[in-house]
């Protein structure tokens, strides 16, 4: 019955020169209707091969999820013959995120954007208890545990001889997973403390003493006046020695 509805509505509009109007209408009803449109099967498709192929090098197993929401209610989608998924420029497919659709084949060509939540269950190192800020963190500290690596856009720092005795910037609460931004490395002696300056060269190395004139973090750079008054800049090799290569 239905079919011969549109069949006669079709050939009334074709008269006026709506036909157009008709597919339009059509695709609205679907939606309108709860109808799952068919492109959302390959959609997540799409989907599921472009997250396995983006997950984190060097990282450990993840378990992803992949939950995609719902096209906004109010648009009325005419029907397409083929959808093409695209990431917008700027996104990610990590934690709450937008994919794009555009229609290639069909009457009307149009452009939506799908709401996707991308969650990347793994071990990671969280916080126990409390850590305030400027402390250095230890191994009773901070514990095992599976958290959601995608639900802050901050990396999870999970070797742990990248938090291991580093500072916190910010204090710390039970819970937290440890990410970049929220630990720095500690200072191992500061500007003016007197330190031992290796100098090493083509052949040769000699040892010498000198003055910090910057903070110094081991195997970062920091400023150094030597007896004889110049400055030069090494690396900070532990608490007390710079090593300076000429």
């Amino acid at each position: 019955m239905f079919k011969q509805f549109l069949n006669s509505t079709r050939c009334l509009l074709q008269t006026v020169g709506l036909a157009g109007a008709v597919f339009f209408t059509v695709g609205a009803l679907a939606q309108a209707d709860g109808v799952r449109p068919e492109f959302m099967d390959s959609t997540q498709q799409w989907l599921d091969k472009a997250v396995a192929g983006n997950l984190p090098s060097g990282s450990s197993p993840l378990r992803m999820e992949i939950t995609v929401g719902e096209l906004d209610s109010r648009l009325r989608l005419a029907p397409c013959a083929r959808v093409e998924p695209y990431l917008p420029p700027g996104t990610r497919l990590w934690g709450k995120t937008r994919l794009g659709l555009r229609c290639l084949e069909g009457s009307v060509k149009w452009n939506v954007f799908l709401p996707v939540t991308i969650k990347a269950y793994g071990q990671a190192w969280v916080v126990k208890g409390q850590v305030s800020a400027g402390a250095a963190l230890t191994q009773d500290d901070v514990m095992e545990a599976e958290v959601d690596w995608a639900e802050q856009r901050e990396a999870i720092i999970s070797n742990p001889d990248q938090w291991l005795g580093q500072v916190a910037n910010r204090a710390l609460t039970s819970g937290q997973a440890l990410r970049q931004g929220m630990i720095r490395p500690a200072e191992v002696f500061r500007a003016g403390a007197q330190i031992r300056v290796q100098v090493q060269g083509a052949g040769f190395e000699i040892t010498s003493d000198g003055q910090a004139l910057s903070a110094g973090v081991v195997g970062q750079p920091a400023r150094v006046k030597m007896n004889n008054g110049h400055v030069m800049s090494g690396e900070v090799l532990d608490s007390r020695t710079v090593r300076l290569e000429i």
